[in-house]
């Protein structure tokens, strides 16, 4: 992948993973107990997948598992 690319796309993953955590805090705000945990989960796998641990779309990931 190009420089650019990645820069751009981790820029894009850093904004999405802030805005789920200042959604998880509105969801605990107001007591909408399921909707928070499954927005953390949204904000963990953000997490990983800027750290490189997680594949961002799970059929390459199948698929290089299978070759």
């Amino acid at each position: 992948m190009r420089p650019v690319f990645i820069k751009r796309r981790t820029e894009i993953l850093d904004y999405m993973q802030s805005m789920l955590g200042q959604l998880r805090t509105m969801a605990e705000a107001e007591r909408c107990d399921m909707l928070a945990y499954l927005i953390e989960m949204a904000y963990v796998e953000a997490s990983d997948i800027i750290r490189g641990e997680r594949p961002a779309r799970i059929q390459q990931a199948r698929r290089r598992d299978v070759a």
